[in-house]
């Protein structure tokens, strides 16, 4: 297993955002040649840390303004030249009104892009279900040559973008607003490819990603005390997704749960879905938003509201136990 957060750890929260700027600059100064391209929030995406981490990084950062198309244009470019080029903006601008740049520019030519918006689920709060992107990853792992990663908290977004910077090709990260607790010790290393098993259990397994990680180990906390033992699986690597550890979860447990801060169409789910119906179908549950879109409100109020939390993947649980 690899290294969870001390309980002192656990209780410093973080925005998965934050991590963005910090490492890319880190990245930067062990020598990767690293480039931001950003559409007029690199103060709300963190990439203007990058720029004020050193002066020399500051011809780094280009920001295109209300472009995103052009974000991701330049952004190629940019790759073309043999920079490893990051995109910022929120994710429903840096997937959505960009698909067909990222598609037709990136992917189609296997660039090194990496796509890295932040803002993205309902943890987008007060700005509503017109800013809350809950189709991305459908998007993204729809995509041929795209990899999908989506951390936990902000030492699996470091750990995430720093995969991302040194693997060749397009990379999609997934980063969110609001702060969350930290689940993993601050110098986690991640893998692509890769989901971890954080809690073993016999029961029933609860496979998350992203925000939807802590809400899950919250509820297997719950759940032991009603007799269940539930193993929560970390599904940091959307595609490639780690089959294998899925696979032998479900073939021990019999049950699967999917958790996830987005919509149960197209998402984790999906794939976990995929993979369970080759190599072992199993009975399953999802948790996440339900084919609707989001609502203005805070993260902890939007996440009991469309059952999102601990408390909606205890339900799941009970529901497929029976």
């Amino acid at each position: 297993m690899v290294q969870r957060a001390t309980a002192e750890q656990a209780q410093r929260k973080m925005a998965t955002r934050a991590a963005f700027g910090v490492t890319l600059a880190e990245l930067a100064g062990e020598g990767l040649d690293v480039v931001a391209v950003d559409a007029d929030l690199s103060g709300s995406t963190t990439t203007k840390k990058f720029a004020d981490a050193d002066a020399a990084y500051a011809g780094r950062l280009f920001n295109t303004g209300i472009a995103e198309q052009n974000m991701i244009d330049v952004a190629a470019g940019l790759a073309l030249t043999g920079k490893v080029a990051f995109t910022g903006s929120f994710a429903v601008f840096g997937t959505g009104r960009v698909y067909d740049q990222i598609r037709n520019t990136v992917c189609y030519s296997d660039l090194n892009v990496k796509i890295a918006p932040t803002h993205a689920g309902v943890s987008v709060g007060p700005d509503g279900g017109s800013h809350q992107m809950l189709e991305d990853i459908s998007l993204m792992r729809g995509l041929p040559r795209m990899r999908v990663l989506v951390p936990a908290d902000y030492a699996a977004a470091r750990a995430a973008l720093r995969v991302a910077a040194r693997t060749p090709g397009p990379v999609y990260v997934r980063m969110g607003r609001a702060s969350v607790p930290s689940v993993y010790a601050p110098d986690v290393q991640l893998e692509l490819g890769r989901a971890y098993v954080l809690r073993e259990g016999t029961d029933v397994a609860i496979v998350a990603c992203g925000v939807e990680v802590e809400q899950a180990l919250k509820a297997a906390d719950a759940l032991e005390a009603r007799g269940v033992s539930a193993e929560v699986i970390d599904a940091f690597s959307i595609k490639p997704l780690d089959a294998d550890t899925i696979v032998a979860s479900a073939r021990k447990t019999g049950r699967v749960v999917v958790a996830e801060e987005h919509s149960v169409i197209g998402g984790l789910g999906s794939a976990v879905a995929e993979a369970l119906a080759c190599a072992c179908p199993t009975p399953m549950r999802f948790v996440g938003m339900d084919d609707c879109f989001g609502k203005s409100g805070e993260f902890e109020e939007l996440m009991s509201y469309f059952g999102l939390d601990d408390a909606a993947i205890v339900e799941a649980v009970e529901s497929i136990m029976a």
